[in-house]
């Protein structure tokens, strides 16, 4: 059910994510540690942000494995931003392998990736489409569940915009009323499928990271945060302390090297980071 890792600090380089750490994200795609099937083979995605050129993240994105694609493997050492994005996908059963269908999704200056699923999401995708406004669903491209959720999300971004001048916190209430949203409609259909929710939402300078699965379901998909620099050596990976002013956050479905500096997500809770990259984890 896909991995991911997000940072948002001083600039680095996509491979500090993707490539250069023991647990990259290249390395989670055939060989993830927290997942019963270890293989996200089914194409990843990657954005970044450039506000001096536009406000609209870069991405990028494949049908190709993570660990077979060259373009990716020659783009992560020479792109560098202060806020990254890269997941890598293990498709859904019944949803196509296809570009479209890959993540990171970007609406304006928004990027979303989800890790996890809707439960029964094939039973709930008519009325839940009934419930979009018509700028929300002309904006899915694809048919996964995951951009389904980021439409429901965007949905409650617009119904907030008297919070414009608290971005962090309109988004906070923008995921806790979509993941809600979610919910009740799982529990009007009778669906027993439970929805694995780990949501990633940034607008470049701020962050939430959700870890949510459905009541009486145990446990969450995993997920990690770590404040500091991430060090490299020998292939390694390992987060240090770094001055206030140059705070880094990384946040990813497993630790990408050593474990010491990570911490685990609580279930059922989110993780809000904001511009100056304090970060705060609070009960969903």
């Amino acid at each position: 059910m896909c991995r991911f890792a997000m940072y948002l600090g001083p600039p680095i380089r996509l491979s500090q994510l993707v490539t250069e750490p023991s647990n990259s994200l290249i390395h989670q795609s055939y060989d993830a540690k927290e997942r019963a099937e270890p293989l996200n083979g089914d194409g990843f995605g990657v954005a970044w942000y450039v506000p001096e050129l536009r406000e609209a993240p870069a991405v990028f994105k494949s049908i190709s494995p993570a660990w077979n694609d060259a373009n990716l493997l020659n783009l992560a050492p020479v792109t560098r931003s202060h806020c990254l994005l890269a997941h890598v996908r293990a498709a859904s059963p019944g949803l196509a392998v296809s570009q479209g269908n890959c993540h990171p999704f970007v609406r304006g200056r928004f990027a979303f990736m989800h890790n996890g699923s809707v439960g029964g999401f094939g039973e709930l995708r008519r009325r839940l489409r009934q419930g979009l406004s018509d700028a929300a669903y002309d904006a899915i491209a694809g048919s996964t569940d995951s951009e389904h959720v980021l439409a429901v999300v965007s949905d409650r971004w617009e119904a907030h915009a008297a919070l414009a001048d608290r971005p962090l916190e309109r988004g906070q209430k923008a995921l806790r009323e979509a993941i809600a949203t979610l919910e009740a409609l799982r529990v009007e259909e009778k669906v027993e499928a439970p929805s694995y929710l780990n949501l990633a939402f940034t607008d470049g300078e701020r962050a939430l990271v959700s870890r949510f699965v459905s009541p009486g379901t145990e446990p969450a998909h995993s997920l990690y945060v770590a404040r500091g620099a991430l060090v490299v050596e020998s292939g390694a990976g390992r987060v240090v302390p770094c001055p206030a002013e140059e705070s880094a956050v990384f946040i990813a479905s497993e630790p990408l090297g050593d474990r010491e500096g990570w911490e685990a997500v609580p279930q059922n809770h989110v993780v809000a980071v904001d511009a100056d990259r304090s970060v705060q984890t609070v009960a969903l």
